[in-house]
């Protein structure tokens, strides 16, 4: 989609998004002039944030084969999904389990119209795909794509990879994500990743601060005693919390990325 196509769609784009900066730093085309000239401040101030996005993504893939593998569920709520890419939640889980179901929530109208096109399920599966925010989980749960797609009386992997950093007010990330397992069965996993700057030195710390200077920054880092409080209630699975490049590795340790690069909490959690 160019900026003549774009703007004919009602998108803003004269303003960054988080999915399209995120497309940017993975390398895709679905990005416009904001959101390159952010994702470059950005990499200034963290120059280890392509390597962040990477790791995260892998994540990503390693929690869904987890979640379809090991704990058997079939279901997921994908929240604050971004731009299509290779192994999306739905095609990961679709290897393991080919009736996998996945609905997709991104707030950015750019999304649903890729969405459309490429999140294609398999016969045996479904994939759907709403324009919400995070900040609604009562609208998103009550949308009709879900409950045409998703059974919320069995278990369900909630995903929130890289979007609650995007809420600032810590209190109401965790009132969202209380919302969201409130309405999930016992036995409902939820997979989630926010950065930190818990890996990083004093003075990296000042020289970011520098960088941004008086533009403040749409991403909100949390220490892992924040991180840790998305999942009061739950039951870890192992190993907890974890740097993002670190949980479940396929890697051994001398050849995965750092926490200090990869500057991101992940974890894998379990409603009793």
């Amino acid at each position: 989609m160019d900026e003549t196509q774009a703007r004919a769609a009602n998108l803003d784009t004269s303003v960054a998004h988080p999915a399209r900066r995120y497309n940017y730093w993975l390398g895709g085309k679905d990005n416009f002039a904001a959101d390159r000239e952010s994702g470059d401040l950005l990499e200034k101030a963290v120059p280890t944030i392509r390597v962040l996005a990477v790791e995260n993504r892998k994540f990503l893939q390693r929690a869904v084969r987890f979640l379809a593998g090991e704990a058997g569920i079939d279901q997921f709520l994908d929240i604050g999904t971004g731009l299509p890419t290779a192994d999306n939640t739905h095609e990961v889980a679709q290897r393991l389990n080919p009736a996998s179901r996945v609905v997709y929530v991104d707030n950015d109208p750019m999304v649903m119209a890729h969405a459309r096109a490429l999140l294609t399920s398999t016969p045996e599966g479904r994939s759907a795909y709403i324009e919400e925010d995070l900040r609604n989980p009562e609208r998103i749960l009550g949308n009709p794509a879900v409950a045409g797609t998703l059974d919320l009386n069995r278990p369900v992997g909630l995903m929130l990879i890289a979007v609650l950093h995007f809420v600032e007010d810590y209190d109401e990330a965790r009132s969202v994500v209380r919302r969201l397992v409130d309405a999930l069965p016992s036995g409902s996993y939820v997979a989630a990743t926010n950065i930190t700057y818990d890996f990083l030195t004093p003075e990296e710390l000042a020289a970011a601060a520098a960088m941004f200077g008086d533009r403040k920054p749409d991403a909100f880092a949390r220490t892992r005693k924040e991180f840790e409080g998305f999942f009061d209630g739950l039951r870890w699975v192992e190993p907890g919390v974890s740097a993002v490049s670190e949980w479940r590795s396929d890697l051994p340790p001398d050849e995965r990325v750092s926490p200090r690069a990869a500057g991101m909490y992940a974890a894998v959690a379990v409603k009793p």
